[in-house]
């Protein structure tokens, strides 16, 4: 599995919010297995537009979309509890 680059605007994100270090790691852990089970990942309602999450720790989620079958791309990046 493959995530794109992040936009710009995200990767001000996880700076401002001192997530680097830690969505390195789970992109890592996402990139040898997308179901790793510390990522958490999940398909969210309505299940129907198949947009994805996955943990970047307890409080922040990156959300994609598959581009194709082995290619993602992170369309936001949150905190899970707001």
């Amino acid at each position: 599995m493959q995530i794109k680059p992040l936009r710009a605007d995200l990767q001000l994100y996880l700076k401002k919010h001192n997530l680097e270090k830690k969505f390195k790691k789970a992109k890592n852990l996402f990139e040898t297995d997308p179901f790793y089970l510390s990522l958490n990942t999940e398909l969210l309602e309505p299940k129907s537009r198949l947009i994805y999450s996955f943990r970047i720790d307890i409080k922040y989620r990156a959300i994609f979309i598959y581009v194709d079958k082995n290619t993602i791309e992170i369309i936001t990046l949150t905190n899970h509890y707001k």
